[in-house]
């Protein structure tokens, strides 16, 4: 086993050419599951099956390991157990039908109200200033994505409706509430627009020379504002679009609205998305569920 697994490490070093820190990950993965399957009374790799990989897999977890360390290891397996069909050691793969655990996807992560205010009191008329606040307001206003924003053209906000006509993924429109603020904000940017985008441009965000204003302009610039208003976190679209919509839910916990909101196709999507304040559910599942009710009842 010992000799086995050496070779293939040689390998990774002379014909891969993989870097000594990537060999290392592997070293750290085989070197410890040799162990473990000697431990088992294993002699030999062609003794490695399914379940022999999946009580070490439980074994690690049992650890403290994370899903993602798991998921690696189990890839480092993989490719050995590769290497050892090509040379015709093994004639079957054993980590055939073997997944690793599931990886919990990472919460995106947003500022609180106070930052978003420190975030947007800007008291500074220079026209690029009422620009870029114009573009703060409606991100946190409406919980565009970025491409969303970029795209707003002069007719997609409906100023009496108080609406904006958003152009998703996937070329689908769906209409979004604004606030009185940010639409004020943007009457403050029309008046200074006017005098810098060229007749014809039907974008409301323009540069100084007049046209669109692109994706890494907006990035830089809210970056930039996030700097200058001294907050203690970095600025970018979607943290504000994260953060739009765990305000609304903490305020309303209507996740059926914030879904419609945000364009997410799938409810799903939504519940990943954004952080629900549980405190609030448990209070509202013990107000209104019939079970729930009944053994309050019953304490009283």
């Amino acid at each position: 086993m010992d000799s086995l697994r050496q070779q293939y490490i040689d390998y990774l070093a002379t014909q891969r050419l993989l870097s000594s820190h990537t060999i290392a990950t592997y070293q750290r993965t085989l070197l410890p599951l040799q162990q473990h399957l000697i431990d088992q009374g294993i002699k030999s790799w062609q003794q490695l099956t399914g379940k022999l990989i999946r009580q070490w897999i439980a074994s690690i977890r049992q650890q403290g390991l994370s899903a993602t360390s798991i998921a690696t290891k189990l890839s480092s397996l993989r490719s050995f157990c590769k290497y050892l069909i090509e040379i015709e050691y093994l004639t079957q793969d054993p980590c055939v039908g073997i997944k690793a655990p599931k990886q919990g996807k990472p919460l995106p992560k947003n500022v609180n109200v106070d930052q978003v205010n420190q975030l947007l009191n800007i008291n500074d008329d220079d026209p690029l200033a009422i620009r870029d606040r114009a573009i703060m307001e409606v991100f946190y206003s409406s919980g565009l994505r970025l491409a969303e924003l970029a795209s707003l053209n002069l007719n997609d906000i409906d100023k009496h409706q108080q609406l904006i006509k958003v152009t998703g993924k996937g070329d689908k429109q769906r209409l979004v509430p604004i606030t009185k603020t940010a639409l004020a904000q943007l009457n403050q940017w029309y008046k200074l627009r006017s005098m810098i985008a060229p007749i014809g441009e039907d974008a409301i965000f323009v540069s100084q020379q007049g046209r669109r204003l692109s994706h890494r302009s907006i990035q830089v610039r809210m970056k930039k504002w996030a700097q200058q208003q001294q907050l203690s976190t970095t600025i970018h679209p979607h943290k504000l679009r994260h953060s739009f919509a765990t305000h609304m839910l903490e305020e309303s916990s209507d996740l059926r609205a914030v879904q419609e909101m945000l364009g997410h196709a799938d409810l799903s999507t939504t519940q990943v998305y954004t952080q629900l304040d549980f405190q609030h559910l448990a209070k509202v599942y013990d107000q209104a569920h019939p079970r729930a009710k009944m053994i309050k009842e019953q304490k009283k």
